[in-house]
């Protein structure tokens, strides 16, 4: 298994930062590497609750894994090309003062030997690089 970690404080309250990430089916309002996400599960999010996101051709699904509020969100990925065996990513908020540090935790094991996992360990590092930028822009923009 391949790990890769994006981290980013965010000039927010940790309550604003979870108030985002809860709101499993709007990823795609902040998230500039989603065009589309909605729910595929009815009721409140929670573990067993899965989205569908479209990031670039695509279609991805979603499902939590773990839900701490204010402290940890987790979710497997599904759809991903056949070389990744599984894939999945984990929110982690802690307070730092004012602010908020959020690290977002990617997991993926692969076919294909160690020369592969590098490779597409560097595509999920970038993808979480992107969310974790595209998160802390979002809540700048916000009132």
């Amino acid at each position: 298994m391949t790990t890769t970690a994006s981290r980013v404080s965010v000039a927010a309250p940790v309550d604003a930062v979870w108030d985002l990430l809860a709101d499993f089916a709007a990823i795609s309002r902040w998230a500039g590497n989603v065009s589309q996400s909605s729910l595929l599960t009815a009721g409140p999010p929670g573990p067993g609750t899965v989205r569908r996101v479209q990031v670039g051709r695509a279609a991805l699904r979603e499902t939590i894994t773990a839900w701490e509020p204010g402290r940890t969100l987790a979710y497997d990925i599904a759809g991903l090309p056949a070389i990744v065996t599984t894939a999945s990513n984990t929110w982690t908020l802690a307070p730092d003062g004012a602010a908020t540090s959020v690290t977002l935790t990617g997991r993926v094991e692969t076919r294909g030997g160690p020369l592969v996992a590098r490779l597409v360990a560097r595509q999920l590092g970038k993808a979480g690089d992107d969310l974790t930028a595209s998160l802390a822009a979002h809540l700048r923009s916000q009132p």
